[in-house]
């Protein structure tokens, strides 16, 4: 499992330098507009103590006195939080350190987050950020990229699992990024085809010998032997209202739709620039594909407008035999078949771009820190928290912890270093039945830290089934290269929004009809003429403007 991608120190600095020479050039080196002071004995090292404190790479952060962190917290309703949790017990022993939560209800979590920042009443510490994008103009959010330096794990993972690729995804127009996301070692699985293995069969698919060389028009003639083999009115009826399917086969396409289809550019790596896909001859066959499906009775049209559940209940009664999802609902699933079957996630097939991963980004949400934290910390009090961050979201030993919880209480290790869930207690798909759970009764395995680490513990989470899902992805679709970021000033931004939502909306609209048949492939020029003029040339116009102004920050 190990990821087929180059890293080096020298990258490493590199990426450093560039961050470096961008903050010199404004005559600082931290948000504060001050320069940075001589910092504590020790905190440039890879491993040391400072005055009051231990830290560094793969060593457990302790601080000399306790110390207490404000954060935000985003109470989820399926596992309330707990003052008595052992999670922040486990914390406390280890490292000395306590939180002052700032607890919000889920459903409300980015509204709050958006008053405080804003007001620049926010918590030093301010996990959970999918998007930072509407808060760096407020300057009341730190560029971590300018203190990754005093990170050992942080920069170790950056090293040794070669993300600086990944990370070029978070920077902004002033070459330093905002957010400390979680890193993975390996992208995940992500979304694919939840199909019943035991019909395919029967209708004469060789599931398991094929399935690795599958297209999405060999994915085609294997529905359309199913459909002659049930008589069904469809084969795959499905959930999301077309939301996953799209998006996921528009990767092999070379193309975007679905979840994914953001602002309809994609980057040809050769020529160094983006290209509105979604007019290209790729997209029309694209659009065909998925129009063959419906037109032949495979796909139920009905796939684009109805809610979840009633997708599912289909599958679930035996009408169907395909739906999409992820292997977590694949599992919830088997619990909820009225016939028997045998379920079964394909990997996603491949298309005329290739037998590509769909799954590319190796970065999860992450951790903002706030302007106020190093106003009110001062410099070396907020490498400190720094350090307390990087071991707890960041070192093996932290991640661990905030996942599986504590070794003997929870969990146990075999002589392999493999985990093993105390069988009382349940998690994603273990021990069904069992009388605990561990993020409801302990506090582990939640949203607001459990993200990020190596491929071993990647892997820990997941059911038997899953892992070899996971594995077939990766010994069988190839990795995609990562396109840069578009970015773009503040005003350029709100002037290409102005353009891109439009754009956009017709694009979705154009897209049902042609696959479902309510426009012709006839009018397929008149279709490109139209999205031109809704400003398809001209948002892709500003997007290489803006890529050839920023090209250097990004190493191109």
């Amino acid at each position: 499992m190990k990821r087929m991608r180059k890293a080096s120190v020298t990258a490493v600095l590199a990426l450093l330098l560039a961050f470096m020479a961008a903050c010199s050039s404004n005559g600082n080196n931290n948000a504060g507009g001050t320069e940075t002071a001589a910092p504590s004995e020790g905190a440039g090292a890879n491993n040391g103590e400072a005055a009051d404190y231990a830290f560094g790479e793969d060593q457990t952060f302790r601080s000399n006195e306790p110390v207490t962190y404000s954060m935000m917290y985003s109470d989820h309703e399926n596992y309330p939080y707990k003052e008595d949790w052992r999670l922040w017990s486990a914390i406390k022993e280890k490292t000395n350190v306590s939180f002052d939560l700032s607890i919000t209800a889920r459903t409300e979590y980015e509204n709050q987050k958006s008053l405080l920042v804003n007001s620049g009443d926010a918590p030093y510490i301010i996990p959970k950020t999918y998007d930072e994008s509407a808060f760096v103009a407020s300057g009341q959010i730190v560029p971590v990229s300018d203190w990754v330096q005093y990170m050992p794990n942080y920069m170790k993972a950056v090293k040794d699992w070669g993300m600086e690729e990944d990370l070029k995804a978070k920077l902004k127009e002033d070459g330093k990024y905002y957010v400390l996301p979680g890193m993975w070692e390996v992208a995940g699985g992500g979304y694919s085809y939840i199909i019943r293995k035991d019909v395919f069969e029967a209708a004469g698919v060789d599931v398991l010998g094929q399935e690795a060389n599958w297209t999405y028009e060999l994915f085609y003639e294997a529905m359309k032997k199913v459909k002659e083999h049930t008589g069904a009115k469809y084969v795959l009826s499905d959930q999301f209202q077309g939301n996953a399917t799209l998006n996921i086969a528009a990767v092999q396409y070379g193309v975007t739709g679905g979840w994914g289809v953001s602002n309809g550019l994609v980057f040809d790596h050769d020529k160094q620039e983006f290209v509105f896909a979604d007019t290209s001859d790729d997209f029309k066959s694209y659009l065909q594909y998925f129009n063959k499906l419906v037109s032949e009775g495979i796909l139920d049209p009905e796939s684009f407008t109805q809610e979840d559940d009633a997708a599912r209940a289909k599958f679930f009664k035996g009408d169907t035999y395909v739906v999409s999802g992820n292997y977590q609902l694949l599992s919830d699933f088997k619990s909820k078949m009225q016939v028997d079957g045998d379920l079964y996630m394909i990997v996603q097939p491949g298309g005329p771009k290739g037998k590509l991963q769909v799954e590319t980004s190796r970065l999860e949400n992450g951790v903002m820190i706030s302007q106020r934290a190093l106003d009110e910390l001062g410099e070396e009090d907020f490498i400190k928290m720094l350090r307390f961050i990087d071991w707890f979201w960041y070192s093996n030993e932290g991640q661990t912890l905030s996942l599986w919880g504590v070794e003997g209480e929870t969990y146990t290790k075999d002589a392999e270093g493999n985990i093993a869930l105390n069988s009382d207690i349940y998690y994603n798909g273990m021990n069904e039945g069992a009388a605990k759970q561990l993020n409801v009764d302990f506090g582990f395995a939640g949203g607001m830290f459990a993200y990020g680490g190596s491929a071993k513990l990647k892997t820990s989470k997941m059911t038997e089934g899953e892992k070899d899902y996971f594995n077939r992805i990766l010994s069988t679709r190839e990795e995609r290269k990562l396109a840069p970021p578009i970015m773009a000033t503040a005003e350029e931004t709100e002037q290409m929004n102005l353009i891109m939502t439009p754009l956009i909306d017709y694009i979705k609209t154009m897209t049902l009809k042609f696959i479902t048949g309510q426009e012709s492939f006839d009018k397929w020029e008149q279709y490109k003429a139209q999205a031109e003029a809704n400003g398809s040339a001209r948002y892709t116009q500003m997007a290489n403007d803006v890529f050839q102004k920023t090209k250097s920050k990004l190493g191109y």
